[in-house]
């Protein structure tokens, strides 16, 4: 009997031992159906349905997709200069920086008694329409398809302000699932785009740019289906008269809070970083599909560029998260802005063939280049982005972050139209890249100029306010807009 006992134990703990290792494998794979499960079921699975369709289809996978496909539309169908792709791509991103309009509409001005349905189903019919008049015309006129663009471009702008305020709401009415609303988003935007800009380059080889625009009106469709299925309350007895005030309050808000000096100087300064780092994306991608002076790559490698890219902007994220969150603003951005500009350099040794006298591929030094140059521009941006969430009043938090993004917007739009200008000087052209590397080396300057304007940015740490004491103590229930209708910018989208 003491035999067949001491059997049994033995036997009872190898089960055990063995058990954690077939649940550590199970544990694997259930445990992320599990959160969505729980997600689901404490906030509604139409919301969940919202946020995985608005991030990582119609933004991760859609501007994936896009991205590529729109550089070689302008290249191939509309037969553009580097410099004139460079500028005109910017006008595409001009929705995003009204973005705050799109915020104050969703959150003051319902539509049919509700606030958040009708904006999704608009968005996604504005972005199927779009994609649907650039794909199935033959001979779109410039002006047209750049019209078009932008008017998909609306239509993810405003989908993407209108799941944030559902975020935002869902975050106050449950203030412990907060974060696991933030990881899902991010989660989501992650791995939508790795998968977007890894089958970009095969999809524009195998049914060219405009057969790709026609794919991405399905990602808005999605959109309308979200705007169809979320559940959301009816408003009653709302008097459109309230509309102006709520506007005129907020307004005045921004305007007062935008006058301190603790917030200007930081705004000044995070516009002036980006609009002085030039962007001449559209230059080098023209060389690197060129034949003859550059490595001629194929539509395969260049979206492999981009999905690489993306890893390293993920990475940098993970960086700052676990080892710098805690370093005080000025100190960080000094090191970051230098290494920005350090890291264009690596596109100078690319266009001089220095690469391939040491034995390095084109392929393999280009990845490098995506890789780390992402990473460091996201180093670059993070503590930009905590620091613009410290510089909101009360009272109208998400709006005034969303005006922070557009300022900042505002600064990748100049930085594009800078780019553009300095490529038609140097006169660096479809076929003509001899200047090019003389605006990758100015590009690289200008990317250190920022730091002699440091001075803006406080020296405070990271863990501490920003705006005067006056402006944070606000009576309770004085907020410009009611609590659960407050539209906040989500993070993880800037990022």
């Amino acid at each position: 009997m003491r035999d067949a006992e001491e059997n049994l134990q033995v036997g009872s703990q190898n089960q055990n031992q063995e058990n954690p290792r077939k649940m550590g494998f199970w544990g694997l794979l259930w445990t992320p159906i599990q959160w969505f499960k729980m997600l689901s079921e404490e906030l509604h699975w139409s919301f969940v349905l919202g946020v995985v369709v608005v991030y990582g289809v119609s933004q991760g996978l859609g501007v994936g997709l896009s991205r590529v496909s729109t550089l070689y539309y302008m290249k191939d169908e509309q037969k553009m200069q580097p410099s004139e792709a460079q500028v005109y791509f910017a006008f595409i991103q001009i929705p995003w920086v009204v973005k705050p309009l799109w915020g104050l509409l969703t959150d003051t001005v319902p539509i049919l008694g509700y606030r958040r349905r009708p904006y999704f189903v608009s968005a996604g019919f504005l972005g199927v329409i779009s994609m649907l008049v650039v794909s199935l015309h033959k001979k779109l006129h410039l002006a047209f398809a750049l019209l078009s663009l932008m008017a998909g471009s609306a239509g993810i702008a405003i989908a993407d302000v209108t799941i944030d305020a559902c975020v935002t709401q869902n975050s106050i009415t449950h203030p412990s699932l907060a974060g696991d609303m933030q990881s899902l988003c991010g989660l989501s935007s992650s791995i939508g785009a790795l998968i977007g800009f890894s089958l970009s380059g095969f999809f524009v080889h195998l049914i060219g740019p405009k057969g790709v625009f026609g794919l991405l009106s399905i990602p808005p469709g999605l959109v309308i289906l979200v705007g169809m299925a979320l559940r959301e309350s009816h408003v009653h007895n709302f008097t459109y008269r309230r509309v102006s005030e709520k506007l005129l309050d907020a307004s005045k808000t921004m305007w007062t809070t935008l006058k301190c000096p603790d917030v200007w100087r930081p705004c000044l300064y995070m516009y002036l970083s980006l609009a002085l780092s030039m962007n001449i994306n559209e230059g080098m991608f023209y060389w690197y599909t060129d034949a003859k002076g550059g490595p001629s790559f194929s539509q395969e490698v260049i979206g492999s560029t981009f999905a690489v890219g993306a890893v390293g902007s993920l990475l940098g994220v993970l960086i700052y998260q676990n080892l710098l969150k805690n370093h005080p603003f000025r100190d960080l951005l000094f090191w970051t802005q230098f290494l920005y500009g350090a890291s264009g350099l690596l596109d100078l040794v690319l266009v001089l063939r220095i690469n391939l006298k040491i034995g390095v591929p084109d392929f393999f030094f280009a990845v490098i280049d995506a890789a780390v140059t992402h990473m460091i521009g996201r180093l670059k941006w993070m503590p930009l982005l905590v620091l613009s969430t410290k510089l909101c009043p009360p009272g109208i938090e998400g709006t005034f972050f969303a005006l922070l993004m557009s300022i900042d917007h505002v600064g990748m739009l100049s930085s594009s139209w800078a780019g553009g200008l300095l490529l038609h000087i140097l006169k660096v052209t479809r076929t003509q890249f001899d200047n090019l590397w003389i605006a990758t080396l100015i590009r690289s300057l200008m990317r250190l100029v920022p730091i002699g304007f440091l001075y803006l940015i406080p020296r405070n740490d990271p863990n501490f306010s920003v705006l005067p004491t006056e402006m944070l103590m606000t009576k309770k229930g004085d907020s410009i807009l009611e609590p659960d209708t407050v539209e906040m910018t989500s993070l993880v989208n800037s990022t």
